[in-house]
């Protein structure tokens, strides 16, 4: 397939920035970018355009990058704690997940992030302190330090015990339930 080369007028993801020579087929640049002003042909015009298209491209990337340091500072001082539900042993029913920090953040720090930037090997099943990264842009990662703790729920073991048939031990009824079976049994033959 014949190549062609082309100017790109703005940031077009897996392909490139403002102010980059590209080669592309024909039929893409005939097709999407030329008729949506993606890019341009190359000519000694558009070549004469170079600069300021890398001016706007150097404005993004600096604009881009202080959002990114101002967002990390705001989640860097921001403190979360998640709660999860455990069993008897401390085993946790749930889990902290990227979507739950990534929703956590929206609420609470006013900040929309994707959920794939937050960099969680696993989601989170243990109680304490954790810290996880968050990819904001090539050059700032953000540290969100949180806490999960288990949701206590009161177990009154006393009232449990008040509602059983009898104040006897579980293993106690069971074998008394067992020689009387086997006793019944020995009186039928």
């Amino acid at each position: 397939m014949p190549l062609t080369e082309l100017i790109l007028t703005e940031n077009i993801p897996g392909l490139g920035a403002e102010a980059d020579l590209v080669k592309v087929r024909r039929g893409y640049a005939r097709n999407f970018l030329l008729p949506r002003g993606k890019a341009h042909e190359v000519s000694p015009g558009a070549l004469r355009q170079l600069d300021a298209l890398k001016q706007k491209r150097a404005e993004r990337e600096a604009r881009e990058l202080n959002e990114a340091e101002e967002l990390a500072r705001r989640i860097s001082k921001a403190r979360f704690v998640f709660t999860l539900e455990t069993g008897e042993t401390g085993k946790a029913f749930g889990s902290v997940t990227a979507q739950d920090i990534m929703n956590r953040i929206k609420n609470e720090v006013g900040a929309e992030i994707d959920r794939h930037k937050i960099v969680l090997e696993r989601p989170i099943k243990d109680t304490g302190e954790h810290e996880v990264a968050i990819k904001l842009h090539h050059d700032v990662t953000a540290q969100l330090i949180f806490q999960v703790k288990s949701a206590e729920q009161p177990h009154e073991r006393g009232a449990e015990a008040e509602g059983g048939a009898s104040d006897e031990p579980e293993k106690r009824r069971k074998t008394r339930f067992f020689h009387r079976k086997k006793e019944e049994k020995k009186e039928t033959k």
